[in-house]
């Protein structure tokens, strides 16, 4: 396997392309085979010229996916046409929830990557497409947050008056929190943050920000780094103690997004209407169900008492030049990392920890042990 095809997007609202041209040149010095849709960079700002030039093949439409042996795209796509049976493919899947898709991967002989699945191990660290992409979501956050709020972020001495710096309350500190944490900070605002996992509170306190200590008994976090699951009553009791705080603050983040799950509900009904009119609410689970009450996919909300809750969905897609970038550079690792140089070919290796975790797919079934049984 080495011939490799990008794919064009076809979402509408998808701005990333799956590989850009630094590590189209890197991947075909070692040997690989790189052919690319005509236009598919054009929305992340790299050009087919610039695509050429780094060693790719470039055509008109995505029939190069019937010959290649690696089909490599960022969105999920709507089956399985144009992969021919035993090729690679690699994308985002969202394997909990689109059992349909993977069955139609499984019949059709396609070895099928989630990406979400990759392990997120130190190994597989340079890989990992979930913190590369809400790492930039958690920055955008921010920054769609301060174009929203009726204040500005920094404190300000002048001879007109002074200006308090906004107060900003973030919630969940996993790399989309970390970030907005880092990015609040540098704009000169007031930082809190809260996570159930009482391990992350010396990264909170040495971006600058003050950690929310809330008492809710036995809390701690999954193999794979996320938080685990509350129970009703610590819910309630998290609920209470930041209630307290979102009432004191301009803008409140949540980042609560748990894979494979709907979102925990954060801030209910109740909570916002206790916060000050013009503060700003960024839901960034919104679609997975959402952190906050009332929050909507498709349009910003602004409740009665004069909250603008928004919907901060795949943020990551406003920059995306840097986005696509990352998330090339987690597939570049990835082609690396099962290139085989005596054979000059990607080999699937089955019995390498992190092909087993997120190949879902091969030799007409479903193989990944979660999801054989649904």
């Amino acid at each position: 396997m080495k011939n490799v095809f990008v794919c064009k997007e076809t979402a509408e609202n998808e701005t990333r392309v799956a590989l850009v041209p630094a590590d189209v040149s890197t991947l075909t010095k070692m040997g690989y085979a790189i052919s690319i849709q005509s236009g598919a960079g054009l929305k992340s700002g790299f050009s087919d010229e610039e695509y050429a030039k780094s060693g790719a093949t470039i055509v008109a439409d995505d029939s190069g996916s019937l010959q290649a042996d690696i089909v490599v795209r960022v969105s999920m796509p709507q089956n399985s046409k144009g992969v021919k049976e035993g090729a690679l493919h690699l994308s985002y899947l969202d394997p909990f929830n689109e059992k349909a898709l993977l069955n139609d991967f499984a019949q059709a002989g396609v070895q099928a990557v989630s990406l979400e699945m990759i392990p997120r191990t130190s190994l597989a660290q340079k890989m990992d497409v979930q913190s590369s992409q809400t790492s930039l979501a958690g920055y955008y956050a921010v920054l769609l947050a301060a174009t929203k709020l009726p204040k500005i972020f920094p404190m300000m001495m002048t001879a007109a008056g002074n200006i308090a710096p906004a107060r900003v309350f973030v919630i969940g500190v996993g790399v989309a929190g970390l970030q907005a944490i880092a990015t609040a900070k540098r704009l000169g605002a007031r930082v809190d943050a809260f996570d159930t996992r009482p391990t992350v509170e010396d990264q909170v306190k040495s971006l600058g920000a003050k950690f929310l200590k809330i008492d809710l008994g036995d809390t701690g976090q999954t193999d794979q780094g996320y938080a685990k699951e509350l129970t009703p009553e610590q819910i309630e009791l998290q609920r209470q103690a930041q209630a307290k705080l979102c009432a004191q603050c301009d803008v409140v983040i949540t980042t609560a997004k748990v894979f494979g799950r709907k979102a925990p509900v954060l801030l209910t009904k109740d909570m916002i209407a206790g916060m000050k009119p013009g503060s700003v609410i960024i839901d960034m689970a919104v679609s997975t169900g959402g952190n906050v009450e009332g929050s909507d996919p498709s349009k910003e909300v602004i409740t009665d008492n004069g909250v603008h809750i928004i919907g901060g969905d795949m943020l990551e897609r406003f920059v995306p030049r840097d986005s696509s970038s990352m998330f090339s550079g987690n597939i570049t690792a990835f082609l690396t990392h099962f290139w085989n140089k005596e054979q000059n070919e990607l080999l699937v290796n089955m019995e390498d920890e992190i092909m087993k975790g997120c190949l879902l797919t091969s030799g007409g079934k479903i193989i990944h042990p979660r999801f054989i049984q649904q």
